[in-house]
Parts: C-alpha cells; structure tokens; sequence
C-alpha cells in the first residue's frame, strides 16, 4: 500500500509513526513545504527564552531520520492538489509541478496565523509567530528591541510578550477581548494574571482593536488603535489562525469557516482521504458541538484515528475537552472543558464555584502567595455532573485539569469528584485534595465533616 502524508507537524508525525508500527512494509510518502520536517512549534517560547538554544532542537524527526526508517521525504514540496478519481496528488517543487500517486492520503495541512487587515503590517520589524522561520526572525530581533507591542493576548500573544519581558524589554499587549488568555481562563484568574503581568513589565490593555501600524523608512514606530497610540520598534502579531484549506476548496467539502468536514474516523468527503489536526474540528466532550481546538494533543489522537481506519482498522475519535496547561510569569495553570466564557455551547443551565484554598498544609511554612491556589468548577446545575475546571496557582497544578477532563469524560457529578481516592502527602497536598475542597464546597457541603462520604 502507498499512503501519502501531508504535512510534517504532530498530525504528520503520529500518522507515519503509526503507519511504521502497525504496517512496517507500507510504502510512506511524507511531503513537507516548508524547509525542515516535524517541527516543533509548541518549544517556540523555550528558544525564545534561551532554554532551547537552536531551533534544531525544536523537531521530532529530521528528513535523514524518516529516511533511515524507510520513508520517502518530499522535502520543499507543496501539494496544492489532489484527484480522488485517479489517486494522484498535485505536488510543486524545486522541478516544477507533476502528479504522485497514493492509495490512501492523510491530510495534515494545519492552520496559518491570520492576517490583520490594517495599514502597516508590511513595515519593517512586524512579524507573525507561527513555524520556524518566523520564531528565528523573532527571536534575532530580541537583541535590538526595546518597546515591543504583542497584537492578540492568546497563548501565543503571552508566550512572545512573556519572553520579551523576561529579557529586559517594555512589553505592551493589545487584544479586542476586554481580557488576556479569554478562551483558556475565566476572569477571576485573568485579573489576577493581569496584575501580575504588569507587575513584570507586561501591561495589557483590553478592549481595543488596532487600526494602524505606523512606521516610517526604519521599520514601525507605532501601533493605532481606536483608543490610543502605543510607541512601538517591534510589532509581534498573534491574532489567531485559520485553517490552511484554501488549496482544498475544490477537493474536499469545507465548512463555512474553512475547516475540513471529518467524521468520527477522520474521513472526509473524498474515498480514501483522510485528515485531522488543525484544519479540522473535534467533538466537545460537555456539549454536543463541534469546534476547533488547536491542540497538539488533540492533533496526535486525530491522526491515530485517521490513519488506523486508512490502514483497514476500526477507531473512532473520543470526545476532547480541550484540557490544556500554561504558564505565565510565577503561575501555573491548568483548564479544561466548560468555563463561564464558553458556557453557551452547552445545552442546559450551567453553574460555576470558585474559591480559594492552600495546596499544601500551613505547617509547611510554604510562603502563602506560593502555597495558594485558586479554583473553579463548572457544572450541570440540575444533574451535578462536572463540566469543566480551571486551576491556578505559583505551585504545579497545572495537571488538575487532567484529573478532572476524566470526571468529563466519565460524567462524574461533584460528589463522585469530591469522593475519588487521591492520596495524602505533606509535600504535595492537603489531606482533602483541593480538587476534593472544590468538588465538594460547590456541592454546598463542608469538606472534612465526613458526612458526604456516606450519605
């Protein structure tokens, strides 16, 4: 069997490591448009901030690598095509453009930051970060920035805004949103980050859409937008992205958006094509919805999927709760599922409990701005069944949210939380862990009394 792969991101990765482990005699077709194979783009932040020292460092795999496993790289090779009728593929290279054959194609194209439709954006020292080459020019401009505005407070806005700060640079960002990180955290916690950002030389200012990148023969001068104007020398745009299926339109059915129309086997509408990743949509695990979450996570598990079925096999894609962790400055933080920003994907009346507790016993003597952790909860206001969480705090707690996307995934209602077997040990948490404190206060109970465990 001859299974061409496009693209050589994590989607890309998992589907030939899956293909090499459950077919080792298929014949691998890995074509990749850009100048380097697998690269990592979630260690951007690390070698902006000196922790990864080359951008080499950043790959899963290399082209000698899949080479010595036995794949056929296509190494500067857009596929900007494909014929489901005859099998072929469209491919332009270094050659000029001529047709591949498959018998099954997985399609992992990803998504491409979008563009901001301003003046300016073309001036000198204004840079998008998203892949590679981008996180190089990012990352030389570092030694000669001095005031740097970050367009787009979402997790790729922070991750360059944090590394410019942490280097010594005046960072401001600016985002329509009236909040950083608005999909990820509810406002208790991005108030509180806020402050914190600004307290490390990060200020963010919400609520305002840019308008104008000003610059004049030397590179940009400034950012407009419809509420002020912000000196600027570097310009780092992180507005979001969008699927990269342009080149697909007259292939594969698209939805409105862009994104590539999947079943639960990660076909889609063309015989023997597959596709996952970025460019695609998941089913939410606590709501009957579809949505794009851009996930490394969430790419891996669709490839398994897609390339399982290609090779002849039965899967069927899980509900995902877009679980996921970050941090910025001293915090942590971890969420998953429904929040109060998202609420209205479910269908029924959903309820929240936040609260603040410690992480470890007070004997620890732990400084008490480390030992705190802040917490909330959301859930079916009827059934009690947890639909989603979000842990923060200077202490690792970002993994909370792991425990609880399994509550997600297997309906626990807040007491089946509050009552799971977590263990107790001093140096790790309370003697009623805090997911238990907070499964249990939203219950309206007091945690400690006992009586909830055998009612």
């Amino acid at each position: 069997m001859k299974i061409a792969v496009v693209g050589t991101s994590h989607g890309g990765y998992e589907a030939v490591q899956t293909i090499l482990e459950q077919q080792p005699d298929a014949e691998i077709h890995l074509y990749e448009q850009g100048k380097t194979a697998s690269f990592l783009s979630c260690g951007i932040q690390s070698y902006l901030e000196g922790e990864s020292k080359s951008l080499d460092d950043l790959h899963y795999a290399t082209a000698d690598s899949y080479t010595s496993q036995g794949v056929n790289v296509h190494i500067e090779s857009q596929v900007i095509g494909f014929d489901a009728d005859s099998h072929t593929l469209r491919v332009k290279d270094s050659a000029g453009e001529h047709e591949d054959s498959y018998d099954k194609l997985l399609l992992f194209p990803g998504a491409v930051p979008f563009q901001l439709p301003i003046p300016g954006t073309d001036l000198d020292h204004v840079y998008y970060l998203r892949g590679r080459e981008w996180a190089g020019k990012v990352k030389d401009r570092m030694a000669d920035a001095k005031k740097v505005v970050v367009i787009g407070g979402g997790y790729i806005g922070i991750e360059a805004a944090e590394a410019y700060a942490k280097a010594g640079k005046e960072v401001t960002i600016l985002d329509f949103a009236d909040r950083i990180l608005p999909t990820y955290l509810d406002e208790p916690f991005t108030k509180r980050l806020e402050e914190h950002s600004a307290e490390n030389g990060m200020i963010f200012h919400g609520g305002e859409k840019a308008e104008e990148i000003i610059g004049d023969a030397n590179g940009v001068t400034a950012v407009k937008t419809d509420k002020g104007e912000y000196e600027a020398d570097t310009v780092i745009i992180a507005v979001g992205v969008r699927a990269n299926t342009q080149w697909l339109s007259d292939d594969l059915e698209l939805d409105e958006k862009g994104f590539i129309k999947i079943n639960d086997k990660g076909e889609t509408s063309a015989k023997d094509v597959y596709a996952g990743g970025d460019a695609t949509k998941i089913k939410y695990a606590a709501a009957d919805i579809e949505v794009p979450i851009a996930l490394a996570t969430n790419a891996r598990r669709q490839s398994i999927v897609a390339t399982l079925n290609a090779l002849g096999q039965e899967a069927k894609m899980p509900t995902l709760s877009g679980t996921s962790g970050l941090h910025l400055f001293d915090y942590n933080f971890g969420t998953t599922g429904i929040k109060d920003s998202n609420a209205n994907w479910y269908d029924g009346k959903v309820e929240s409990h936040y609260m603040e507790a410690n992480v470890r016993p007070t004997f620890l003597n732990t400084p008490e701005d480390e030992n705190k952790i802040y917490m909330q909860i959301n859930y079916d206001a009827d059934s009690k069944v947890v639909l989603g969480a979000q842990f923060m705090s200077k202490t690792p707690v970002a993994e909370y949210a792991n425990i609880v996307s399994l509550a997600i995934d297997n309906k626990y209602t807040l007491d089946q939380l509050g009552r799971s077997d977590f263990f107790f040990q001093p140096e790790f948490d309370t003697p009623w862990h805090p997911i238990s404190v907070l499964a249990f206060a939203a219950n309206g109970r007091t945690y400690g009394s006992g009586k909830m465990l055998f009612e």
